[in-house]
């Protein structure tokens, strides 16, 4: 039997084997757990619902097989989000399950998480002017243009490949980037032409 702290990694990991064999759907708490080699009831312990279990493996892909590579300026952002987009094209039916986790409820307490506080920072760090209301809801964006259910829309909705999906994102980027320049007043002399009227 598994040791208690690796557990819940050993029945994610059980789930990403299945997912090359069956579509998450077919994939059974019983069988995990034969796979596994605990009770079914100990699945259940782990991850009460499918959501959470589908929430769950689909946290474990992202960090497995589709880490996103540091980044500090917009270009090594564009750069790793093609990257993760060439990833997404080759190993599709992890990607799907990322997307498909994406659509659900989160089960887990609403905390930012690791990648949306690198945007963040780099937002900040790129356009320090930005009020924070601005800095997460441009990162918001960009989180989205560079996620699995993007990726999935572009690819099932339109067709594309992952190249050209990296078009589109580098596009939306540049159109979600130069409406924030063009609405940010810079402030060289003083305050803006804006705010002295």
């Amino acid at each position: 039997m598994a040791d208690a702290a690796d557990t819940p990694t050993a029945i994610l990991a059980s789930v990403a084997a299945a997912l090359r064999e069956s579509p998450f759907d077919d994939i059974t708490y019983r069988s995990l757990g034969d796979a596994v080699g605990v009770s079914e009831r100990t699945i259940y312990r782990h991850y009460p619902t499918r959501s959470h279990l589908l929430e769950g493996v689909a946290g474990w892909i992202e960090s497995t097989q589709f880490p996103l590579p540091p980044f500090v300026t917009i270009r090594q952002f564009e750069n790793a989000a093609r990257a993760r987009f060439v990833a997404f094209d080759a190993s599709p039916a992890f990607a799907f399950v990322c997307a498909r986790a994406a659509s659900i409820s989160p089960t887990a307490e609403p905390e930012p998480t690791f990648f949306t506080r690198a945007l963040v920072a780099m937002l900040a760090t790129n356009h320090p002017s930005l009020n924070d209301r601005d800095l997460r809801r441009v990162a918001a964006a960009l989180r989205y243009f560079a996620s699995a259910p993007f990726w999935a829309r572009m690819r099932t909705g339109f067709e594309m490949s992952a190249p050209e999906i990296a078009d589109v994102f580098e596009r939306t980027v540049a159109q979600v980037l130069g409406d924030l320049i063009a609405s940010t007043p810079v402030d060289m002399d003083g305050p803006s032409q804006q705010s002295r009227r």
